[in-house]
Formats: C-alpha cells, structure tokens, sequence
C-alpha cells in the first residue's frame, strides 16, 4: 500500500469525525497518516481528543499538537480509527501485525464505532493469509504454544505457529509486557469458532481476530474509495 493509497485512505475516513469527538486513535503506517492528517483539522481549529491504542502512536499525536487522554479517563468513545491486516466478510478484521492488538482491541470495543481504513489488497476472502497474531503470557509459553496448535488442529488449521522475534533476536515484548506468536494458517473460515478456542486457553491474553467491532471500512483503490459495511 502506497503512502499515497494511505493518505486517500485516511483522508476519506476524516468524513466520520465531528468536532467535539472523543477518538480511538489506531496504530500503524495507515493510523499515522490519520494521525498526521486529523492533526492539521486540529491546528484548524478542530476541537478532539485522542486516546491512543499504542506508545508509539502516543508520541506521534503529541508531538503534532492532539490533545489526548487514557481511557480510564474517557471510558466511552465516539469513533475509533484504525487499520487493519486483512478485511474478510462482514467485516471480521486480522489486526496486530503492528504488534498493538490488545490495546486495539479494548479501545475499539469502548467506541461506539469503528471505521477500518485501508487499501483494496486487504479486502480478501476468506481471512488468514496474513499470519494470525496471537498475544501470551511469557509464563509456561512452551505449553501455551502447544494448545494453539491443538486448538487450531481440532478446526483443521494447520501451519507454522512462531514466536515473533525483534532484528536482535529476542522475543518482541508488546506495550503489556506479553510476547505474540503469529500463526501461519494461511486461510480461517470460521474465525468466529478459533476466537472462542483460543480464548478458552489460560496462557492467551488477546488474539488478531476482530470480530463484530467495525462498523465500516474505508478502502482505497486505485480508482476511488469504497464504503464497506458488515
């Protein structure tokens, strides 16, 4: 997805937010073109406030002037922003490739809506070739790891279930303190199913699989923009 495609994207989504709103603000490449361009709305004139899904995104939106706030602060959300791995139908979303997912999560099911912005190659069907990420406790990972791949197996999921790694080596650490492996499925029919499998595992914290929580996607084609409803 090109910057341009990005910015199309994120600009387009502007169109769902009014002065006076409390923002979920997204993480990620897509996010921060949001970011930077609700900013210029802002420096306007244009009265938000922002709770970020991330530290990273946190840094950006204060640095371009974006008032923001936790949500133990604002527990409840006009509209959340955000990107998205994969888009399948009815809107079930693959989200975390930025390694944010838990935050993600709880700020978009805290928001009265959620708009997904992107680019047409991640409108697919069905969802999964993008590596499913799945966040853990450290704690009895070994066995955790295990019960993924179990789980998984019991639906006929099959494929590499890794632990995600920084450029030196060691585990990549979330915002939470949680490592994420990413499961290689390759295609998820029946997401709704493997959610509440993964859920019913101790050492799982939070997986990608968004489901029922957006209530429209922005898509950017090389032709125009397309609305997506569930």
């Amino acid at each position: 997805m090109s910057v341009e495609m990005k910015r199309r994207a994120a600009a387009a989504a502007l169109d769902f937010v009014e002065d006076g709103m409390k923002l979920g603000l997204g993480t990620g490449s897509t996010a921060d073109e949001f970011v930077r361009l609700l900013a210029e709305k802002v420096k306007a004139g244009f009265d938000v406030v922002g709770v970020p899904t991330s530290e990273r995104t946190a840094a950006l939106a204060g640095s371009l002037g974006i008032r923001l706030a936790t949500l133990d602060e604002l527990p409840q959300l006009d509209l959340t922003v955000d990107g998205a791995d994969e888009i399948g139908p009815g809107l079930a979303l693959v989200k975390g490739g930025g390694g944010a997912l838990l935050r993600e999560k709880i700020v978009a099911a805290a928001s009265t809506r959620m708009v997904v912005i992107a680019d047409a190659s991640k409108v697919v069907d069905p969802i999964g070739a993008f590596p499913l990420p799945i966040e853990v406790n450290p704690f009895g990972f070994g066995s955790t790891r295990a019960k993924i791949v179990a789980a998984a197996a019991a639906l006929d999921l099959a494929g590499a279930v890794e632990l995600r790694r920084t450029a030196a080596g060691a585990p990549y650490l979330t915002d939470g303190g949680h490592w994420i492996v990413d499961a290689s499925f390759r295609r998820i029919p029946q997401p709704e199913k493997l959610s509440r499998a993964l859920f019913e595992i101790p050492g799982v914290v939070e997986h990608g699989l968004f489901l029922g929580l957006a209530s429209a996607a922005v898509v950017a084609r090389a032709d125009g923009i397309d609305i997506l409803h569930p």
